[in-house]
């Protein structure tokens, strides 16, 4: 098919654009954008070319529309290499490294929390215990049932328990008991775990109280487990925790799951015992809940209490570090103030 006049003066104008596309300069950005605006703008020498095209018979389209389609790409290409190669130029000389971070960097720092629970663990991991977790939405049976809890306890009531609305039997669990009893149900003893994780009650909010917590549990169980060996495995983590001259007493208490109970307290770290504001001047601080495995629990998760023993302690992860930091309001933990969390910078 014969190409016409015109259409040859528009390929013969391709390819001189082309040829003087390929010889472009800028020294810098500026010369590279004016450059941009010849050939590219709303009156450059490309968009001429295009709004001609227009006039281009049907049958020729095809072949004219490939050559500008080439010729605008490369011209693009072309300009935005001089433009990097124009700021690459402008910084050679500049003392800044632009693939250098931003400084000074704000370094974060571990949460309050989660630096004592990783203390916690350290502590009770030298003792020889081992690392247990389990899920936050549970079932009523790992929860309450294989605790020992009776169908009508008071924890079971909605003003202590998250319930799953279409699935009554479904909890988020109010503490990490739930990870021994699976644990127990699929380890056989000798068992020694440490449990830590968050917890949910349902409570109303405020500088003492929160819908959700963190707890440490531990769980001994083996042959002739006494009362004895958790007193003194008690006694030397709160040494560890609150320092060498820590004393610690155990008060008679209940639990469902436990049997004896106990509540321990240590000696108070701000006044030695003496008595001050923050222990209300008694000399001791409850930390703890204690006691050895109760019979029926060891039962209800396939272990055979008439072989075997143990026992259980539970800790808030809060209270403990309330007590290391003198932190007076919970909520201070969930509220992701930069201001307190850097507090703790020098304690990672």
């Amino acid at each position: 098919m014969e190409i016409s006049e015109k259409n040859k003066i528009m390929l013969e104008k391709i390819e001189k654009l082309m040829s003087e596309i390929a010889t472009l300069a800028a020294k810098n950005a500026d010369e590279a954008e004016a450059l941009r605006i010849k050939y590219l703008g709303k009156k450059g020498d490309i968009t001429a070319l295009m709004n001609d095209f227009r006039n281009v018979p049907a049958e020729q389209k095809r072949e004219i529309g490939q050559k500008l389609n080439v010729l605008k790409t490369a011209a693009q290409d072309k300009i935005n290499e001089l433009k990097e190669a124009a700021e690459v130029q402008k910084n050679a000389g500049s003392s800044v490294d632009l693939t250098r971070t931003p400084y000074p960097i704000s370094l974060g720092s571990r949460h309050p929390l989660t630096i004592v629970k990783n203390e916690i663990v350290d502590i009770f991991s030298r003792l020889g215990f081992t690392l247990a977790e389990g899920p936050e939405v549970e079932d009523d049976w790992h929860v309450y049932s294989s605790m020992n809890f009776a169908d009508d306890h008071p924890a079971r009531d909605m003003q202590d328990t998250f319930f799953v609305e279409s699935h009554p039997d479904i909890i988020l669990r109010s503490h990490t008991s739930s990870v021994q009893a699976r644990v127990m149900e699929k380890t056989q003893p000798p068992i020694r775990v440490i449990c830590p994780g968050r917890v949910y009650r349902n409570e109303a909010i405020s500088a003492r109280a929160h819908c959700f917590f963190h707890q440490v549990e531990g769980l001994y169980i083996d042959k002739n487990v006494s009362f004895t060996d958790l007193k003194q495995v008690l006694l030397l983590f709160a040494q560890e925790m609150f320092g060498p001259d820590t004393k610690i007493r155990l008060r008679p208490s209940y639990f469902p799951f436990t049997e004896p109970s106990a509540e321990m307290d240590i000696s108070c770290h701000l006044c030695g015992g003496k008595g001050c504001s923050f222990c209300k001047h008694t000399g001791w601080v409850e930390i703890l809940g204690c006691g050895m495995v109760d019979p029926a629990v060891l039962e209800a998760n396939g272990i055979d209490s008439s072989i075997y023993t143990g026992y259980a302690f539970g800790m808030g992860i809060e209270r403990i570090t309330n007590l290391k930091y003198q932190v007076k309001d919970l909520r201070m933990f969930s509220e992701n103030d930069i201001r307190f969390l850097d507090e703790f910078t020098s304690a990672n």
